[in-house]
């Protein structure tokens, strides 16, 4: 095999258990983004070769995810331009501050989504029991935020915004997680949009990452829906607190 086949393969393999992982509520880009990396991309372009990669994740994650999806269209409908924003503003800083700017605070945010989905229960509970002053203002103000995140970098942002959902929006993991994986794509959509024409974009490496995902995202719900939720939803918490050590350790 040449060097250029052997990417090829690595990146098809990685692409779709990063799919695989990231649809069933996992984190796809602690698979994809070390994989770029692997075959020698450098960071930046690394970054935005994922992102435009994970738009295959969308239509992967929707056809499998259509019994949990049912009725929840104008839920969609709503939400998705608030995330879309905040990715655009994101891509936005990607691609005029210098590399990094984030990294000291991103394991922070990482690990106390991880904390907040492995407690969710818990927190849940508490929080039907108590009235929070601006709690209406809680869902949107956090899906821009951590839309932006994932426009700017985006290792974690989904474990973010299932806890957030899990939160806020429904208890039951396969639906929080179908909901996800769909305003993740709305978001990544808008990102990749911007690095198609501003990004350094290395389209050798998203050929085969993309395809590997859209095969793996159509997988995960499936796991999603089989699993019980209690069970993912701690996996994914560890899962995320290790991204959040290895971000602390390894900033960018």
């Amino acid at each position: 095999m040449t060097p250029t086949a052997v990417h090829f393969v690595v990146l098809l393999l990685a692409g779709g258990l990063a799919g695989v992982v990231g649809s069933a509520g996992g984190i796809t880009s602690l698979i994809s983004y070390p994989a770029l990396l692997l075959v020698g991309i450098a960071a930046l372009p690394a970054t935005v070769t994922n992102s435009v990669a994970l738009v295959a994740c969308w239509p992967g994650s929707a056809l499998s995810s259509r019994p949990e999806l049912r009725g929840q269209l104008p839920w969609l409908r709503s939400w998705i331009p608030v995330v879309a924003a905040g990715s655009a503003v994101g891509a936005a800083l990607l691609l005029s501050t210098p590399a990094g700017l984030f990294a000291r605070v991103v394991p922070f945010l990482v690990a106390l989504a991880a904390l907040a989905l492995l407690f969710q229960p818990k927190l849940s509970a508490w929080q039907q029991g108590h009235v929070i002053p601006g709690n209406q203002f809680l869902l949107p103000l956090g899906l821009f935020s951590l839309s932006a995140y994932n426009g700017y970098f985006g290792a974690g942002a989904g474990v973010m915004i299932l806890a957030l959902l899990l939160l806020l929006v429904n208890q039951q993991f396969a639906k929080a997680n179908a909901l996800k994986n769909m305003l993740v794509g709305g978001a990544s959509v808008v990102a990749a949009v911007a690095f198609v024409f501003f990004g350094p974009v290395k389209w050798t490496a998203v050929a085969p990452l993309s395809i590997g995902l859209f095969v793996g995202s159509t997988i995960g719900p499936l796991l999603a829906r089989r699993i019980p939720g209690n069970w993912l939803r701690v996996v994914v918490a560890l899962t995320g607190l290790g991204l959040a050590v290895r971000l602390w350790l390894v900033p960018g």
